[in-house]
């Protein structure tokens, strides 16, 4: 019975070729867009899922106050928290501490590097995590200060193909490493980024180890023994920080699940609060879309065709074969439909895998020897030729003989029909895509159209490494004299990156309120205004070289002032019971972006070099150099004074930009994908609109014998189509806005979705529809009347 189910159904697709090869490029394409999207969820779901122990794997926050009053949390920590948990409470196994670094050069075989990006950890942290070992013992691994234990990836890099294992490296031309693991290179769906793992001894070793309970600056992972109840230890261990510091004014601590780090990254309030979970369900939710537009393409035209198969049925239900028979008969119609398109777009995914893996910035793949996979697959094709024959088969094999025969049979014009529906269904879909890339691609450049607060260009920074920090001012005044930029400074990080947060600052008239609220520190030696274009509002820049006594000098953003109060700021004295210390504040800068684009700009404090620390400096080219020429020229001068390094820098406007990279490719994936369901859309509204000028042929012909033009034709077997777009367009409008306005409910700095938005994404959906449908429409307005009414 089903081989001549399917004898049948293949004699039938080949009987209607163009509708055949409509129905499986609609569903190939289809197919594959959905594939591709549910390849980057699995991804995503699946990040960190492959540790033995992710059960119990948990990372150490702490939690504050902002400039709102409400609760704050930052991921990093204090240094002696996370050995005193594993000493002092008996539900954890074990802990470790996370540092990462990239400014080493790595000299082996007389080749050297410098940007490996590597972490300090304990000597726990490869038992914690899973992250398996091709050469060397497992629990050998970092016990000793100068052991280092890389990826295969870096011991290819240094070593080629020869043996790691006991090879020494170089770091910094100064301490020897003998190689003791070679680790599996990383996976891609893994929060962790290294090529190497030291030594946390060798840390303490370099001077880097900071054992004040009151500065957070190091992720911490705890792993609990099995059962232990995490909410019942977070409530444990909250007050640790301020039992151990003797102070009531500082974080309080929680842990958070491994499963919850990539997806669940946003708080509010000190709560989870979403993250890329929510990208994730909304490209589920598009996956679905487009499937399900694919589906209704061949329910469309599998219905649009029926009265040329209700003779079929008829001659079938006469013979003898029952309802059953012929929903059966109609569903493997679909299956091997649904088949060949599997097959078709498993080739498409194939070949567009690479670029698809170049825009999301991962690396995915088909796991063709996974049964798993083979089995998800075929329940995809099941799924799918359910999805898109069972209202076909029901509506097909429900013909009554006797009105077939009689010729009774005839599709009624009603205002409303499962087919008019369908295509309203299609549309609104499509057009809900459409004003979701014109609000993301919106929200995106609303973003980088925002005013940065400072001047990026012709602006580079180069981080410190080898002796550029001991030979600094020498650096500097060969720059400076050499002409080739205007002005240079050097500052604790990058502009773009932002600085360290803190709290505990007082200051005039303070209220108890302001006791927690967090503080963001940035730091500078001189010209930091000047360097970075940033606009002085009140006062003067700090300058250390012209004002001794501005080691212990502030400038403070727009932010700041606000929150401290201040009517006069300049000659203000604020205070860090931390240090000790008394900064007098002699400036006022305007607020300027300094971590996320999207965010609003927290109260900031630059502090003079007295008690900062600084691994940046900044260098504004001169524009009357070219660029090519200001690089080449301050390279020798870094040859000159650090020469075991090679000159390596960042241009600040490059950094910024990446700043947008996540949207950048979200817009791109939201853009793609509503190309896919407008054309997916087109195509059956092609076939479909094809189909109804075949059947009205005599009607068309009679109509141009009597008189009609062509634009008349054209109007009347166009305009049906177009009154259905336009109902999709009033459906998918609030959907539409309901779904975007709670998309950027994430972004503080976010746009107003305008009712343009909505007219050009139905202007754009009238257009393509019409395009389409005119031209079925004109080919049949134009053809011959005397052979059109010559048929049958």
């Amino acid at each position: 019975m089903f081989k001549n189910y399917f004898k049948t159904a293949w004699r039938s697709l080949l009987r209607g070729k163009s509708f055949s090869l409509i129905n499986i490029s609609g569903l190939a394409i289809g197919m594959a867009g959905a594939i591709l999207i549910l390849l980057w969820l699995q991804n995503e779901i699946s990040f960190d899922k492959f540790h033995t122990n992710k059960d119990n794997l948990y990372q150490l926050y702490g939690l504050g106050s902002n400039v709102d009053g409400h609760q704050q949390e930052i991921g990093i920590v204090s240094q002696p928290i996370g050995p005193f948990l594993k000493q002092n409470y008996p539900e954890v196994e074990a802990t470790t501490r996370v540092s990462d670094v990239n400014s080493f050069l790595f000299t082996a075989n007389n080749k050297s590097f410098t940007g490996i990006e590597g972490d300090f950890v304990d000597p726990s942290f490869l038992q914690m995590f899973t992250f398996p070992l091709i050469e060397g013992n497992k629990n050998e691994q970092l016990k000793n200060v100068y052991s280092i234990s890389i990826t295969q990836k870096l011991a290819k890099k240094l070593f080629g193909n020869e043996e790691a294992i006991g090879k020494i490296i170089r770091i910094d031309s100064v301490d020897n490493f003998t190689v003791t693991g070679v680790l599996k290179d990383l996976p891609p769906n893994t929060e962790f980024d290294f090529e190497y793992l030291l030594s946390w001894d060798y840390l303490k070793k370099l001077g880097w180890n900071n054992d004040n309970w009151l500065s957070n600056n190091t992720f911490t992972f705890v792993q609990l023994k099995p059962n232990v109840n995490a909410d019942a230890f977070s409530d444990k261990i909250k007050n640790v920080t301020k039992v151990q510091s003797g102070r009531n004014d500082v974080w309080t601590h929680f842990i958070y699940p491994l499963s919850k780090w990539h997806l669940y990254s946003n708080f509010e309030n000190g709560k989870p609060a979403g993250g890329r979970i929510d990208t994730v369900r909304v490209f589920g939710i598009i996956a679905a879309f487009i499937l399900l537009i694919a589906c209704i393409n061949f329910m469309n035209l599998s219905t649009a065709r029926s009265e040329k198969r209700a003779k079929e049925v008829g001659i079938r239900k006469v013979a003898g074969a029952g309802k059953s028979s012929l929903i059966g008969q109609f569903i493997v119609e679909a299956f091997l439909t649904a088949c060949i398109a599997g097959a078709i777009a498993l080739l498409i995914v194939q070949l567009t895998l690479p670029s698809f893996d170049t825009l999301i910035n991962a690396q995915l793949s088909i796991p063709y020897n996974n049964f798993y996979f083979w089995l998800s697959a075929c329940g995809f094709i099941v799924l799918t030729s359910l999805l898109a024959g069972s209202y076909p088969a029901f509506y097909l094999s429900s013909f009554r003989p006797v009105s077939i025969f009689k010729k009774q049979f005839k599709k009624t014009q009603s205002a409303i029909s499962p087919r008019k529906v369908l295509v309203v269904l299609q549309f609104t879909f499509a057009i809900i895509l459409i004003v979701s890339t014109i609000v993301v691609r919106n929200q995106l450049q609303y973003a980088q159209d925002r005013d940065k607060g400072y001047s990026n260009n012709n602006l580079i920074q180069v981080d410190f490494v080898g002796d550029i920090d001991k030979n600094y001012s020498l650096i500097k005044q060969d720059i400076l004299n050499s002409g080739i930029a205007s002005s240079v400074t050097k500052t604790m990080t990058g502009i773009t990156e932002g600085g360290a947060h803190s709290w505990g600052f007082r200051w005039p008239n303070e209220t108890p309120a302001d006791t927690n609220t967090t503080i963001t520190l940035y730091s500078e030696d001189a010209d930091l205004v000047k360097t970075a274009g940033i606009h002085l509002i009140e006062g003067r820049d700090i300058d250390i070289n012209k004002y001794p006594t501005d080691s212990f000098s502030v400038l403070l953003n727009e932010t700041a002032v606000k929150v401290m109060g201040f009517k006069n700021p300049v000659g203000q004295i604020i205070n860090n019971p931390f240090d000790k210390i008394n900064w007098r504040v002699v400036g006022v800068v305007k607020n300027y972006v300094e971590g996320s684009p999207y965010e609003r700009i927290p109260p900031t404090i630059i502090l003079g070099p007295g008690n900062s620390w600084f691994n940046t400096m900044h260098i504004k080219f001169n524009p009357n150099y070219s660029t090519t020429d200001a690089l080449a020229k301050t390279a020798l001068i870094f040859k000159k004074y650090n020469p075991a390094y090679p000159f390596d820098y960042q241009f600040v406007d490059e950094e910024y930009a990446k700043k947008f990279d996540d949207e950048q490719r979200t817009k791109t994936m939201a853009g793609l994908f509503a190309f896919l369901a407008i054309f997916i859309s087109c195509l059956g509204l092609f076939g479909l609109s094809a189909y109804v000028a075949e059947s009205r042929i005599k009607e068309i012909g009679v109509r141009k014998v009597l008189g009609a033009t062509a634009f008349n034709i054209t109007k009347l077997l166009s305009l049906d189509f177009i009154k259905l777009v336009f109902v999709s367009i009033i459906i998918a409008t609030p959907v539409a806005w309901y779904a975007m306005n709670k998309w950027l409910q994430d972004y503080v700095y976010r746009i107003n979705i305008s009712w343009m938005i909505f007219f050009i994404a139905g202007s754009l959906a009238i257009t393509i529809a019409l395009i389409t449908v005119s031209f079925q429409s004109i080919k049949a307005a134009i053809a011959n009347p005397v052979k059109s009414l010559r048929t049958e």
